[in-house]
């Protein structure tokens, strides 16, 4: 890739993670959260400044002599004419994890979409809470307490994600239909499950240098889109922050749940399937 092309390619990521970072930015240096959208970086630990590093990905030979110290960077090299991903010695630091992401995600891939959760993992991490005790304290519940576990109560809980399920309360995990932990993570998963999708975002994170910019990026939106779906459906109170909840404590807001959790899992397996692909042939050099 020629100096004029990858450039443009690197700027074009920086000006998207900008845009896509900037207000969080804000609320950070101001000392304000957001529930929503804060999350990816809470959660996921790969800060602002990590995100914006673009990367062209295996195979790319990135031209010139204007490289601003890209010969230094972990698992990169260089020759006379430009500077390229070391694959071979990723590969000899990364290779199980590339191998475990790779299996996770062909498992995830290889089952039917469950669609029924409702999001319920949510309501199941507040159950029976006490007042002094709240999840994201600075937002109300919709519901009364009280109110807020009959619903929990009343609907099957099938959580399939072992990081979802362990913030469950101890009076929720009884109820849920599943017992999923991290050791039995691959056989769990799920392609209709939220935070399956907005995981696809910590997988190419985890991946580091062998994913490229665009495909970084996608995994992100990808996850944004996710958590925000996760949020309107929760038990919290968010008109303020002008999120429209879906109420799924009625059959609408359930039936509205399972068509917008169905096209988030469409919009997902592509992204998925990049990843698998990825992983496939990095493990093909093995």
């Amino acid at each position: 890739m020629d100096r004029e092309q990858w450039r443009a390619a690197e700027d074009a990521h920086a000006r998207a993670v900008d845009d896509l970072t900037g207000d969080h930015l804000e609320r950070r240096r101001t000392g304000r959260t957001h529930p929503v959208e804060d999350f990816l970086f809470v959660y996921y630990r790969h800060r602002p400044g990590q995100l914006r590093r673009w990367h062209p990905g295996p195979g790319v030979k990135l031209l010139g002599d204007d490289l601003a110290g890209r010969g230094s960077w972990t698992y990169y090299t260089h020759d006379a004419d430009g500077v390229f991903l070391d694959v071979d010695a990723y590969l000899g630091r990364r290779g199980e994890a590339v191998r475990f992401v790779h299996d996770l995600l062909e498992a995830t891939a290889g089952r039917a979409p469950h669609l029924g959760c409702f999001g319920l993992h949510e309501w199941a991490m507040v159950y029976r809470l006490g007042a002094e005790e709240p999840r994201h304290e600075n937002w109300p519940l919709r519901l009364s307490a009280a109110e807020t576990d009959a619903v929990t109560e009343s609907l099957p809980i099938r959580c399939s994600h072992a990081d979802a399920f362990r913030f469950f309360t101890p009076p929720a995990r009884s109820l849920n239909l599943l017992t999923p932990t991290r050791d039995t993570q691959t056989d769990h998963e799920q392609p209709g499950c939220l935070h399956a999708t907005m995981d696809l975002y910590k997988w190419a994170t985890k991946l580091g240098p062998v994913v490229p910019g665009p495909l970084l990026l996608q995994t992100f939106r990808s996850a944004r889109r996710a958590r925000e779906l996760d949020m309107r459906a929760s038990p919290y109170d968010l008109a303020e922050l002008g999120y429209t909840p879906i109420r799924i404590e009625t059959p609408a807001g359930r039936a509205e749940y399972v068509a917008e959790q169905r096209a988030l899992a469409e919009q997902a397996e592509p992204i998925r399937q990049a990843l698998i692909s990825l992983c496939a042939d990095l493990l093909a050099r093995t």
